[in-house]
């Protein structure tokens, strides 16, 4: 069957997340101030099913503000609404709003595989041209492992294009989410393995080694991390030629914001290679309002302290859904009745992700990445102060993209 693919972003694009909807202007100039320092990067708004059921909003309130922000600012390239992390209990709310879609099949690895289908796939893919140094008996074993998965991921694409036709959308098959990486010869074995049901992918976002957590730097080899990103890259490159899948498939990086002692060894290895990448930022938006909140005074800090105090109270029931990308040390965490004595200075500084700063408290900034349910709950009250503070709030999301996220890793 041949595989069809749609409209796609350009070598680099950025995710942007947007918990609340109310920074996709200030989201939007961070990629007009690249393309005029010479870089075309496409801004791909997120939003999953459980962030949308946390803040209640609905797929379409996130076309509207890329609608309209694109429109506002007149930006002239490609951009796209992504339906993060869908499954196929949740897909159907998204497939008309959204030209993106993030599979997230990590729940179906392991499962069991019909024989018969392992049977012919593995006939088919015989040891993948012996890539990676992989062998029959190698590549079956993956096999076994991912199948059920990539199976998975061709049923929701299957689904999403017999409801939209043959209107143009992006793939993205996402495995993240689990406990163990993605090896290179695996990753290759999944893309032989996509290839196989017709999976349209464009680009691919595996488990990396080393820790990504929510809003803080990377933990972990970062030279083994260099070393598997561009044998990654090296298995898209072998996939592309053997398998037929587009010239601009490529990686994404999940959970990819804050990390900022990956973005040169990332920028490395596509200049190397010439690879595009994808790198979701998520969460960040929000932390950023809350900055600008804070910076504000008077009211906004006075809200900030308080989301700190209410997510401190729910440690626990916040941390809990998010436990495999977060590590916070509740030792670490200040009492809430020692920042209710913070000034604007002092509570920004120990949430502004500056490793350099002394006051910074990487604990903090993880549980109010977590602790935007406390927001989402005080509704118009917390929504009238980010519009009253829009100043100093869009200007930290516009910074935080452009200069720590956009500048380091594409421009430097």
């Amino acid at each position: 069957m041949a595989m069809e693919f749609a409209k796609f972003p350009e070598r680099f694009s950025l995710g942007m997340g947007d918990r609340f909807a109310q920074q996709g202007r200030a989201q939007l100039e961070a990629c007009l101030k690249a393309k005029k320092a010479g870089v075309e990067i496409t801004p791909v708004w997120n939003k999953s099913a459980r962030e949308h059921a946390i803040v209640g909003s609905r797929p379409a309130d996130v076309r509207r503000e890329a609608d309209e922000a694109v429109a506002a600012l007149g930006w002239d390239g490609v951009y796209f609404v992504d339906a993060d992390h869908i499954r196929m209990e949740t897909v159907d709310a998204f497939i008309w709003p959204c030209d993106f879609f993030t599979i997230d099949v990590a729940d179906s690895i392991g499962k069991p595989v019909d024989e018969a289908a392992l049977d012919r796939f593995c006939s088919e893919a015989g040891d993948c041209g012996g890539a990676f140094g992989l062998t029959r008996r190698s590549v079956r074993r993956i096999a076994s492992k991912y199948l059920a998965a990539v199976q998975e991921a061709a049923r929701i694409m299957m689904r999403i294009r017999n409801t939209k036709g043959h209107s143009a959308f992006v793939i993205e098959v996402s495995m993240d989410e689990t406990d163990t990486p993605q090896t290179p010869d695996e990753l290759f074995v999944i893309l032989s393995a996509l290839a196989h049901e017709a999976v349209g992918l464009d680009t691919i976002a595996p488990k990396f080694t080393g820790r990504f957590n929510k809003g803080v730097d990377y933990e972990g080899d970062v030279g083994q991390f260099e070393r598997e990103f561009e044998a990654d890259i090296e298995a898209i490159r072998l996939a592309v030629k053997r398998y037929g899948f587009p010239p601009h498939l490529k990686l994404s990086v999940h959970s990819g914001s804050d990390k900022f002692s990956l973005y040169p060894v990332i920028r490395r290895v596509l200049a190397r290679t010439g690879a595009g990448v994808h790198l979701k930022t998520a969460g960040t938006t929000w932390l950023e309002e809350l900055i600008g909140l804070a910076e504000a005074g008077g009211e906004g800090l006075a809200l900030a302290k308080e989301i700190y105090a209410e997510a401190l109270e729910h440690l626990e029931e916040l941390c809990a859904p998010y436990a495999a990308v977060i590590d916070i040390d509740p030792a670490r965490l200040p009492a809430a009745s020692d920042v209710a004595g913070w000034d604007s200075q002092r509570f920004v500084a120990a949430l502004r992700h500056d490793p350099a700063c002394p006051d910074f408290n990487p604990d903090l900034r993880q549980l109010l990445h977590v602790g935007y349910k406390i927001a989402a709950k005080m509704g118009e009250r917390y929504l009238r102060l980010v519009r009253a503070c829009e100043e100093t709030v869009s200007r930290n999301v516009t910074l935080n993209l452009f200069e720590r996220h956009i500048r380091p890793l594409w421009l430097d």
